[in-house]
């Protein structure tokens, strides 16, 4: 099982830069960094994990921005999004950034997308919470369309557009497309349109074997990753490891240079031992 660290990118913690640099030293697999453009101010949608949310979800770089700094200072590691919130974004725009980051990276990216949790954020960008899974649905087979074919054109319900040019052209071919979420339409949607499942980071092993459960009636085969497991909690890796798990991306929150450095120091062991 790979070892990679899930990374929050705030503002005023570790640059992304020096952050990719030690997670390749360490021997880590990969990076992966999340998502949220904004937090709205008044939120009625409750935090998925329970209780507050932390504050730094309104502090977060873009990801985009954060993997290309890491990119250009790294030359093993996979980058990755855990999660890009695709149904507020423009989906040729996206199509491009993914394009170009695989591209810098020499082809090393990761791109896994969900429809996100925070309906008051997703109005803000003109989504439609109540729709955001068939909007999501389309979104994926027009970014294959961009990334795969020299006129690329889409004509769905929410995305449409006539034939276009685009380049770069992503350097994997396919570059593996992570579909994130906790329930079956998630593991259902990761075997249509993606290449794997992102799965969120299990409480205890319990959690692990009801998500491995989920995968077989409704991923049956599809490869595993997940962001954002407790790098504490063995007992839970050990069972992601013996479920079959292809990488667990462990939690690394915002902190000063310093700090994250030390903390990183403290995980590198679980390269060691599932490595």
């Amino acid at each position: 099982m790979k070892i990679g660290i899930g990374a929050f990118v705030a503002d005023g913690a570790i640059r992304p830069d020096v952050l990719g640099r030690a997670v390749e030293e360490r021997g880590f697999e990969s990076l992966f960094v999340t998502e949220h453009s904004h937090i709205p101010v008044s939120r009625e949608s409750p935090f998925p994990l329970g209780g507050p949310m932390p504050d730094y979800y309104a502090r977060l770089l873009n990801p985009f921005v954060a993997l290309t700094a890491a990119a250009v200072v790294t030359s093993r590691i996979t980058l990755g999004t855990g999660i890009a919130l695709m149904t507020q974004r423009d989906v040729i725009y996206t199509a491009k950034e993914v394009a170009s980051l695989d591209v810098v990276s020499d082809g090393r990216v990761l791109f896994g997308v969900a429809p996100g949790w925070n309906k008051e954020q997703m109005r803000n960008h003109g989504t439609d919470p109540s729709t955001r899974g068939a909007l999501l649905d389309e979104q994926l087979q027009a970014l294959r369309a961009i990334w795969t074919q020299e006129e690329a054109e889409f004509h769905g319900r929410f995305v449409d557009f006539d034939p276009i040019w685009s380049w770069p052209k992503p350097v994997q071919k396919p570059l593996p497309l992570y579909v994130g979420g906790w329930g079956p339409a998630a593991a259902r949607r990761a075997t249509v349109h993606g290449d794997g499942w992102l799965h969120g980071g299990a409480l205890d092993p319990d959690g692990v074997k009801a998500q491995f459960e989920m995968r077989a009636e409704y991923a049956p085969g599809a490869p595993m990753s997940v962001f954002g497991a407790d790098g504490d909690d063995l007992a839970v890796l050990d069972a992601y490891r013996d479920g079959g798990a292809e990488r667990v991306a462990v939690v690394l929150e915002p902190a000063s240079e310093s700090d994250s450095l030390a903390r990183l120091d403290e995980l590198a062991g679980l390269v060691r031992r599932y490595g």
